[in-house]
């Protein structure tokens, strides 16, 4: 039996947006053999299901930023020009991590230090796994970093443990879990909560680095 065989748990929608609110999805992984595209899968299955949410997904592994940062005055690479603009048009970020050694990638720290004004007064969230772990200490180490970059990290977030077992080899979810449909759709309506309560804000104009 897949996921979309499985009835999931109702998830509020937005009656405040009164735009459409874009997501951009990060998939923080880009080692060989990684599980963040299946989670990613599974997750964009929900976000889709909503009315009041665009979804962006940047999967860092084909996005070609280098990994040596360039100096205020030299050119933009293309790359990070092209996912800035991305980020720039997101009202709210999904990051997909895995925990590599108690933390989390060194891919995803490049990705999000190429990037400040980008990432500020929009709201964060964190979708992590593992083997044993449920990426609870690569998410409490995002919470610190997004913070210093001005961006919102919210309280409600998504753990997955033993992912490699929960999930089939498709990206099909095997059994009914209905406590992480719960917190998916707890994440989904705070970051909503938080999106639409930022991007009025943003727009006065009144925010201050």
């Amino acid at each position: 039996m897949t996921e979309h065989s499985i009835e999931a748990l109702p998830c509020a929608q937005s009656e405040v947006a009164r735009q459409r609110l874009r997501i951009a999805m990060i998939i923080g992984s880009t080692r060989s053999g990684r599980f963040g595209p299946t989670v990613a899968d599974w997750l964009a299955g929900r976000v889709q299901r909503r009315r009041d949410l665009d979804l962006d997904t940047i999967d860092l592994a084909g996005a070609g930023l280098p990994d040596e940062l360039a100096d205020h005055d030299d050119p933009t690479p293309a790359p990070v020009r092209e996912i800035g603009q991305r980020l720039a048009a997101a009202d709210a970020f999904i990051v997909i991590t895995p925990e590599y050694n108690g933390s989390f990638p060194a891919a995803l720290k490049n990705a999000i230090d190429w990037f400040d004004a980008e990432w500020a007064a929009k709201p964060v969230t964190v979708v992590s796994y593992g083997h044993d772990s449920d990426g609870s200490r690569a998410t409490a180490q995002l919470r610190q970093i997004f913070a210093e970059l001005n961006a919102v990290p919210i309280r409600r977030t998504v753990a997955v443990a033993r992912a490699w077992q929960r999930f089939g080899a498709d990206g099909s979810w095997p059994r009914r879990d209905p406590e992480l449909e719960a917190a998916v759709c707890a994440a989904l309506d705070q970051i909503t909560w938080w999106a639409t309560a930022l991007r009025a804000a943003r727009a006065r104009g009144d925010f201050v680095a």
